[in-house]
């Protein structure tokens, strides 16, 4: 995992400026502006200048700041990439690349942020986050994940996923028939682990349904158990929701102290073990209390 906070990743359309004062305030990790699948053909320039706008004049406070760009094999790709980070790279964190099939699409990306960066002069280098939601990207993942040190998370689309590979499903992704299980199992499991690989973050899916928070909620859960460390809003109001989901619970925090604290006791005994209230607490357990402190001393240090 990174030392990136990105518990919620709020997506709002470039076009529609009189949201951007609110998403800016309403406590989300990340808020990404999108340029691609929000905006309709005939907005995209006009959307474009507008996320200028909001980077340049906006108080983001502690709020990342993103760009979706459109799609690789796109008109307007390029010209997003290179208006937004010349007219606006100062003020912006993260570049959010859509439907990457292979590692060669980051890579390409890569290339010419660095081209960029280096004739601007900025100082600071632009992240990249992925999104896996076609078929090939979803086979690829691995490759994706490794193909920049920019890159520092992979977000799970299921919606563009589930036509990729023709699933049938409503418009909350949620298959039509009766299904045994998690219907996108493979699909997050399979990022997880691209992820993890490369040593970066991975971020569930949008939950269509913004009236709906207990299914946002439940959602964000079952990704939580498996190692994602954010999720997708389409929403303000799951924001705080997903904020909630991806932080360590009072409980966690207290048990991730308490078997640190016995197993150091028993190391200073020579053992390399020990039972606390009847469990065995070993070195993997000291590992995963360890990653549950770190993340929350890096919320709480977030303000």
């Amino acid at each position: 995992m990174t030392q990136l906070l990105r518990r919620s990743e709020l997506a709002v359309p470039a076009s529609n400026d009189h949201m951007f004062d609110k998403a800016a305030g309403c406590g989300a990790d990340l808020v990404f502006l999108d340029l691609e699948d929000a905006v309709p053909a005939g907005g995209k320039e006009e959307s474009r200048t507008k996320a200028i706008a909001a980077l340049n004049q906006i108080d983001w406070g502690r709020t990342a700041r993103a760009v979706r760009i459109n799609g690789l094999d796109t008109q307007w790709c390029h010209d997003d990439l290179i208006e937004v980070v010349t007219k606006a790279g100062e003020h912006l964190d993260t570049v959010i690349i859509p439907k990457a099939r292979q590692a060669r699409d980051v890579w390409w990306v890569d290339v010419l942020l660095t081209q960029l960066e280096s004739k601007l002069g900025l100082c600071r280098q632009i992240r990249l986050e992925v999104l896996i939601e076609e078929a090939a990207g979803l086979a690829n993942a691995e490759a994706i994940a490794a193909a920049s040190p920019r890159l520092n998370a992979l977000i799970l689309g299921v919606g563009d996923l589930s036509v990729s590979q023709g699933a049938r499903v409503d418009t909350n992704f949620v298959p039509v028939g009766e299904y045994p299980g998690d219907f996108w199992h493979y699909a997050r499991n399979k990022v997880i682990v691209a992820a993890r690989i490369a040593g970066i973050d991975a971020i569930d899916a949008p939950y269509p349904d913004y009236q709906d928070p207990s299914g946002y909620e439940r959602d964000a859960r079952r990704a939580s158990l498996l190692g994602y460390t954010g999720k997708w809003a389409i929403h303000p109001d799951q924001v705080a929701i997903a904020n909630t989901v991806y932080s360590p619970s009072d409980d966690e925090i207290a048990r991730a102290e308490r078997n640190i604290a016995a197993y150091r006791e028993a190391e200073s005994s020579g053992r390399g073990a020990v039972g606390v209230s009847g469990v065995l607490v070993d070195a993997a357990h000291v590992k995963m209390a360890q990653q549950t402190l770190a993340r929350a001393a890096l919320i709480k240090a977030s303000g």
